[in-house]
């Protein structure tokens, strides 16, 4: 019995050290084809010399918050002496015990796993991997050998990670291997990771937060803390044990750190909608500049791999102002304009239309994510209820510069930019009454004086297809004059088409010229009331130039581009402003437009919202309302705003969509919030301080009469009268005010 035993087992062994030999042959083959490059080249030494991780370049707001990133790997890097320690130790607990006395492969864990998946055929083994081999893999990947994948690619690994151990110290390779790990969420490195989750740099993380990121690198998404905080919470404990184990940590320390709850501060900059027309603009604007610096110096610069910074204008507390006021007047403003559209059969029309040239399947209902101003929301709806979704949806863009240098201090372009990329800020729509300072203006600079009485009579232009011009509230008076003050104040159409006539249209399109209007030859007389399509940014321009001395700026968007090391690549060096008026023209039409807040379309900022800042401004709604616009500004602020839909057709049918009720109240929500802060009052609300003489047109009176029976006339007029006595009241305020400042102690 024993000899025949025996006589199976001298067979048995003599096939299992020929298997073992056999094994052991084809992988010193397996491992010399791959070490001179059959299955692909390996980096040399000099190569791994070289290592550097790409970095996210990132856009930081003038008050030093950031706004967004530029990258290929969403990655920025961290220095050794900013990494803690607790991560450090939380890193090699959990991933590589051993990690500070192998030579970047462990032979005990490296054959276990090899010897599991060879024998058992178990591709999830894991657990094989030293740090060092799991660096080597983030930065050079895995390639796909079929069934010799997971073998080919170790082997790789191995190799790769023995001969970058012989050129890095442990701690330049945890370094890279921190800066280079994916975190899930299109997240790399550790910097980036805990800004992602816990809105702090990773040389603050506390212990337990440590442990949470270091947990989530088994898994990325079923680890992950926003969405699976129980599996998070789990893990963190488990690698919070191991480091407890290895002696990174006491028991008792422990103990008390596994009873904390689990608490995020997750920050997502890419998911935030308020910057993104503007950070697409600094995008454009940047990669001109490295264009530009290539051609001067011969270096290239990556913006998604190189980790630049870009410092721009933007004030982020501004531009949040912005977007929260946007937020809160079109969704009260939404629910009106749809009602209007339904009781005026817009809607209906709408749907009978589009119904003769749509497809069934169009018409059936099915869950569809769409925007609202509650964000991304699923709604069962047809293809053809969504197309109406957006079609009617209100609009709003937000400008605001320093006139002075042409700063871009807020930028908001529309709703929501993955969604509705389209830049309002820069889209072409009717200006309406918003244009017809450009118009007095020109006239001041032509001899005209705020004290030139122009005719208020409603008539009809047979040479412009019988064109009938009518003042918004439809009331005329051919039996007197309205001094030019008063009219733009009031914003009256009969008079500022007189005083089109009286200028002639040729010195207007001049002055369209200098600010760089686009191109028109129209030389009817409509254009005095704002029937040019123009931009919010074209406009905010030139209402900056009434603020600055009669010189205009171009827009400013970057102060200053550095590289990884903080060396200066560019820095803005504005270029000269343009004079396009002069300096009494801009003091007067400032004083004005002052007016237009005091007693003009503009006074619901005063009366409702209670803006106590010295402003100028100017409203304007498009036929139909189609467009609403409001401008108001300061020495250093220039706030623009416009609103309607996607499209002119689009529109209310009443008051509300004038830009006093539709525009105006989303700068005076903004204006609110500026003078709420003691720091932004102070930067942006200032005083104009004009000259006595800008005023002096408060010595004329509004209307002036023509013979004796527009004297009667007028003597008899109650509602002019009321206007009269009223300008009086405002006059003797901003007199009053004026010289308040000229000899007021500080």
């Amino acid at each position: 019995m024993k000899l025949k035993i025996q006589n199976y087992i001298k067979p048995f062994l003599k096939y299992l050290a020929l298997f073992i030999t056999t094994v052991i042959l084809s992988i010193g083959l397996l491992f010399l084809l791959i070490y001179f490059g059959v299955f692909g080249s390996l980096p040399d030494k000099n190569t791994l010399a070289s290592i550097s991780n790409e970095e996210a370049s990132q856009v930081i707001s003038s008050d030093t918050i950031l706004i967004g990133k530029f990258f290929a790997e969403n990655r920025t890097n961290i220095l050794w002496e900013e990494v803690p320690d607790h991560l450090k130790n939380a890193l090699v607990a959990t991933e590589d015990k051993r990690f500070y006395t192998h030579k970047g492969y462990d032979t005990k864990s490296y054959f276990r796993v090899f010897l599991k998946s060879i024998f058992f055929g178990n591709s999830n083994s894991g657990g094989g991997s030293t740090i060092t081999q799991q660096l080597v893999k983030n930065l050079y990947g895995r390639t796909n050998f079929s069934i010799l994948t997971l073998p080919v690619n170790k082997i790789k690994e191995l190799i790769i990670a023995s001969r970058i151990e012989t050129i890095y110290t442990k701690e330049e390779l945890l370094l890279l291997y921190l800066n280079s790990v994916p975190f899930g969420e299109n997240v790399y490195g550790v910097e980036t990771a805990s800004r992602r989750y816990f809105n702090k740099s990773a040389s603050q993380l506390k212990i337990e937060e440590s442990a949470v990121l270091v947990g989530l690198l088994k898994a990325n998404t079923y680890f992950n803390p926003r969405l699976n905080p129980q599996n998070s919470l789990d893990r963190r404990n488990l690698v919070l044990n191991l480091m407890e184990k290895q002696h990174y940590l006491l028991v008792k320390v422990t103990d008390s750190l596994q009873k904390l709850p689990l608490k995020l501060d997750y920050e997502n900059v890419d998911l935030k909608a308020t910057t993104g027309y503007f950070m697409y603009q600094v995008q454009k604007k940047t990669l001109e500049l490295l264009e530009i610096i290539k051609t001067k110096t011969g270096k290239e610069y990556n913006l998604e791999k190189d980790g630049l910074k870009i410092y721009t204008t933007l004030n982020m507390q501004v531009q949040e102002l912005a977007s929260d006021a946007i937020k809160k007047q079109l969704t009260r403003m939404q629910q009106l304009l749809d009602k209007e559209l339904e009781n005026h059969q817009f809607k209906k029309q709408w749907y009978a239309k589009q119904k003769l040239q749509t497809k069934d399947k169009d018409l059936q209902k099915r869950n569809v994510e769409v925007l609202d101003w509650k964000g991304m929301q699923t709604k069962n709806i047809s293809k053809l209820d969504s197309l109406w979704h957006y079609y009617k949806m209100l609009n709003a863009a937000v400008l605001i510069t320093n006139p002075k240098n042409g700063a871009v201090i807020s930028w908001v372009g529309g709703n929501h930019f993955r969604t509705l990329p389209f830049d309002m800020v820069l889209s072409h729509r009717q200006i309406a009454s918003a244009f017809k300072p450009v118009l007095y203006a020109t006239a001041l600079e032509n001899g005209f004086t705020p004290c030139t009485y122009l005719e208020n009579e409603e008539k009809i232009y047979p040479e412009f297809e019988n064109w009938e011009p009518k003042n918004f509230d439809h009331n005329s008076s051919p039996d007197s004059k309205v001094a030019l003050w008063y009219a733009l104040a009031h914003s009256m159409n009969l008079p500022t088409v007189d005083l089109y006539f009286e200028l002639g249209g040729d010195n207007l399109l001049t002055t369209c010229d200098k600010l760089n209007f686009p191109q028109t030859t129209d030389d009817a007389p409509s254009i005095a009331l704002g029937t040019l399509d123009l931009s919010l940014s074209e406009i905010v321009k030139t209402y900056g130039a009434f603020a600055n001395r009669g010189k205009t700026n171009e827009l400013l968007m970057i102060d200053k581009i550095t590289d990884t090391k903080g060396n200066i690549l560019y820095i803005s060096d504005a270029p000269e402003p343009k004079d396009v008026f002069s300096i009494e023209t801009s003091q007067m039409i400032t004083a004005i437009l002052q007016q237009a807040i005091h007693q003009g379309t503009g006074t619901k900022i005063r009366n409702q919202y209670g803006i106590q800042a010295e402003l100028a401004g100017k409203t304007g709604t498009a036929q139909n309302y189609s467009d609403a616009w409001f401008i108001a500004y300061t020495p250093n602020l220039v706030l623009g705003t416009w609103v309607g839909a996607s499209t002119p057709d689009v529109h209310f049918y009443s008051g509300n969509g004038s830009g006093s009720s539709l525009a105006l109240p989303i700068v005076a929500q903004v204006l609110k919030g500026i003078e709420k802060d003691d720091v932004l009052r102070k930067n942006y609300l200032t005083s104009f301080a004009l000259p006595d003489a800008a005023y002096s047109f408060m010595e004329c009176e509004p209307y002036r009469e023509i013979g004796i029976e527009g004297f009667f006339n007028r003597l008899f007029n109650s509602v002019a009268k009321k206007d009269l006595d009223k300008n009086k009241k405002d006059k003797k305020t901003v007199k009053k005010s004026f010289f308040e400042k000229l000899f007021k102690r500080n």
